[in-house]
């Protein structure tokens, strides 16, 4: 009788082992041949309408994680696309409109979730901070490990708040295109096409250094232009809404680039700056961007120091 219950108890185990082995066999073939939608973003911007765009997680990964990241946290919400180019590109997505900016990390992570990170906390411990993090309200303390910082934490009250200034730091992220060796990239730059702003130092003679600059500007062809080809990270493609593009690439401007000559007189806003050309004299405002990921999880993504060309030109004068 007992040996008869054991094998009938072997038997059952046996078939219990073999059930959670197709099981988990079928959820991983499920998953493999699951034909889930690329992600798709809603970009509505007011009185003019709204534009959805498919995204390419395949072709420019952390392009699309960094754009999704974003405007899921609600960064978009009320920049504005300022410049407007008909049968070139609209730009928008400049950090509390200041075409200047870089996001900061503070626009990726909530703080509370990094200081309970390990790999995330150390990872821009070293990246940013080489390794040693000082406290603005205690200069004598030097945090340089995951651990020197939770004991911190622990031992003195409210010291969540020391670390305030941690996440700013300003990011860009890695240009995925060809010219900066992301052969995947072979999206062109056709109208309806979204791509990465970025920064051109070559005239200082730094021209890859721009390659890596790109935060969260973006800009969207209203025709084609294979120029952009391999040197800018497109990332997507209008699906819905080219009409409102276009209506935006149409927008009143101040003055056309191709207006400026050596007798053109700039004009000024009311603080005495100079204009830039091609920007609407009303920006059309973006109310929000939102993307559907279909359940997907994109993460953040990965992320470099943003190069400063005026401190590298200043470091070569002084080394004469």
């Amino acid at each position: 009788m007992k040996k008869n219950l054991t094998r009938v108890l072997l038997i059952l185990g046996i078939l219990l082992v073999i059930a959670g082995i197709v099981f988990a066999v079928y959820g991983v073939y499920k998953k493999v041949t699951l034909d889930i939608p690329n992600p798709v973003a809603t970009i509505e911007v007011e009185g003019y309408g709204t534009i959805k765009v498919e995204l390419y997680p395949d072709k420019a990964p952390d392009t699309v994680a960094n754009f999704i990241r974003l405007a899921n946290r609600g960064f978009y919400n009320g920049t504005t696309f300022h410049r407007t180019m008909p049968n070139f590109v609209i730009q928008g997505g400049a950090k509390d409109g200041d075409t200047t900016a870089s996001p900061t990390l503070s626009d990726l992570y909530d703080l509370d979730n990094v200081l309970n990170d390990k790999k995330t906390f150390e990872s821009i411990l070293e990246q940013y901070y080489n390794g040693e993090f000082t406290l603005e309200d205690d200069a004598s303390t030097v945090i340089t490990s995951y651990s020197e910082m939770k004991s911190y934490i622990n031992e003195n009250e409210n010291g969540k708040s020391y670390f305030e200034k941690f996440l700013e730091q300003d990011y860009s992220i890695p240009g995925e295109f060809i010219a900066n060796d992301h052969e995947e990239n072979n999206v062109k730059h056709e109208a309806g096409v979204i791509s990465m702003a970025r920064s051109d130092y070559s005239s200082m003679g730094y021209t890859t250094e721009g390659y890596n600059s790109a935060g969260c500007q973006f800009f969207i062809m209203t025709e084609d232009n294979s120029s952009l080809d391999g040197v800018y990270a497109a990332f997507g493609k209008v699906t819905e809404g080219m009409d409102v593009v276009e209506k935006i690439a149409n927008v009143e401007v101040y003055y056309r680039d191709t207006e400026v000559d050596e007798n053109f007189e700039v004009p000024e806003d009311e603080n005495g700056n100079q204009i830039a050309s091609d920007t609407p004299k009303e920006q059309p405002v973006i109310t929000s961007i939102s993307v559907e990921t279909y359940g997907v999880d994109y993460g953040v993504p990965d992320t470099v120091v943003s190069f400063d060309p005026y401190s590298m030109l200043l470091n070569n004068y002084q080394s004469y």
